[in-house]
């Protein structure tokens, strides 16, 4: 089974599948204490390098996963957007995280802006997540500027199911009456 051969472009960003040159700057998004805080906490390389390969095998099994993200101008891998629908997952999820020197430039609402997009256009989801720490203020606004709202607490499947979450969503009419607004 081949991956599907899927490429996505905004204004300033390409989302593609994950590629090996990719795999330095996911470690070290991965590794990272801060970074890390908020997607299942940091890991040990090893651990890191098992979860990097969880991506590529999603796409070639189920035909979608999430993109990595990468800066059109420089070529450099900012972090990762896109479907996610893995057993036991609480729903259709638009997921993200980017590495730490992406923070705070619009990157994610962008990227997960033309996942949602394709998610629903391509996949035909008709609902959307984002599974969020409710510490995590910054994921919570991309969810808000992409005018996704908090639907209450959540809960992922073992083993993540240590780790509170709220689930924050919305339908794809309802992403469609709103998508101009989003940037």
């Amino acid at each position: 089974m081949a991956a599907p051969e899927v490429r996505l472009e905004t204004e300033r960003l390409v989302l593609r599948l994950p590629e090996l040159g990719d795999w330095p700057r996911y470690a070290e998004l991965f590794m990272h204490p801060t970074a890390a805080s908020h997607i299942g906490g940091p890991m040990l390389r090893a651990d890191a390098w098992r979860k990097f390969l969880q991506m590529p095998g999603a796409w070639m099994v189920q035909g979608f996963a999430m993109f990595s993200v990468v800066e059109k101008s420089s070529g450099l891998w900012l972090g990762f957007a896109g479907p996610w629908f893995p057993e036991g997952w609480p729903g259709t999820e638009v997921g993200y995280a980017f590495h730490y020197d992406a923070w705070g430039k619009g990157h994610a609402t962008e990227a997960c802006a033309a996942a949602m997009d394709w998610a629903f256009d391509h996949l035909g989801w008709t609902d959307v997540i984002h599974s969020i720490s409710p510490e995590n203020t910054a994921s919570q606004a991309v969810a808000m500027r992409l005018g996704s709202r908090n639907r209450g607490p959540g809960a992922l499947p073992p083993p993540l199911d240590q780790h509170a979450i709220d689930i924050w969503g919305q339908t794809r009419d309802e992403w469609r009456t709103r998508r101009a607004k989003v940037a």
